[in-house]
């Protein structure tokens, strides 16, 4: 008959060989996850810092209900020409040039 110390001592875990790669592997995941975090706020930081302190304003929407002709055109008056449509935009020229 079993006593409570026998059933309690008892190694139903089954073979601890088998399993003896899990504690480096974790420790390994573990200090992956960690350097990976370190270096994701490190490059963070950098790029915060090159930030601006302040942005210029915005303009707000445009009111599209306004049907006045009188509406000053915000490109030059004097290039009546369309700029072709392979131009890049304002955000590509700041980044290209």
């Amino acid at each position: 008959m079993l006593t409570t110390a026998q059933v309690l001592a008892e190694n139903n875990f089954g073979d601890t060989r088998t399993g003896g790669l899990a504690g480096p592997m974790g420790l390994f995941l573990i200090i992956a996850l960690a350097t990976v975090t370190i270096l994701l706020i490190r490059n963070m930081n950098a790029r915060l810092r090159r930030l601006p302190d302040r942005f210029p304003p915005q303009a707000g929407p445009a009111d599209h209900s306004r049907t006045d002709a009188s509406v000053a055109d915000p490109t030059d008056a004097t290039s009546s020409q369309e700029s072709p449509s392979d131009a890049p935009n304002g955000s590509q020229q700041h980044r290209n040039g």
